[in-house]
């Protein structure tokens, strides 16, 4: 006998009779539904997730670590996730104070896809409303709007309607 196996010999039970080297693990995870999230970053934005089965869901931006790590983490165990974060930065007319917290906001979600595993591209804000039929130009509501046509079902708000958006691009461009 092997001195690796392990034996049994009471009531003739040799089921037991295999080590863990004996059994072959699969790395690669294959997914049958993908998950198309959609990420307004900044503490008034959202995440949004749209999956090839069942209805899309967005949330408003978590307000810590652990509820964003939960919130993408619990989306994504299922699903084949792609991510598009909206490529922003801070602007002129922000202080010193807001553009560190927003700047340290983007680095978090980066850090929280990014340990999570999730792939992701940024995208100019220009490019997806373009592509979504909805320049802003600033005004929230053009968003929030188109977001409602495409997601009537759901109770879209300013701070999900860009998400929603994000998502639906993420849908379109990588099918």
């Amino acid at each position: 006998f092997s001195s690796r196996r392990r034996h049994t010999r009471l009531q003739g039970d040799w089921s037991s009779d295999v080590c863990s080297s004996d059994l072959e693990i699969s790395t690669t995870t294959t997914y049958q539904m993908k998950l198309y999230i959609g990420i307004d970053p900044g503490l008034s934005g959202g995440i949004a997730f749209i999956p090839t089965l069942g209805d899309p869901w967005a949330h408003k931006m978590p307000e810590t670590d652990r509820d964003l790590i939960d919130l993408i983490g619990d989306s994504i165990s299922m699903a084949e996730p792609r991510a598009v974060l909206e490529l922003v930065h801070s602007s002129p007319q922000m202080g010193v104070r807001s553009a560190f917290t927003f700047g340290e906001g983007y680095g978090r979600l980066q850090a929280v896809l990014t340990a999570l595993r999730v792939p992701y591209e940024r995208v100019r804000p220009q490019a997806w409303q373009k592509a979504m039929g909805c320049l802003t130009k600033g005004d929230k509501n053009v968003s929030k709007r188109r977001a409602q046509e495409l997601f009537p079902s759901l109770k879209v708000t300013h701070a999900t309607a860009d998400a929603l958006l994000i998502a639906e691009y993420n849908r379109r461009t990588h099918p």
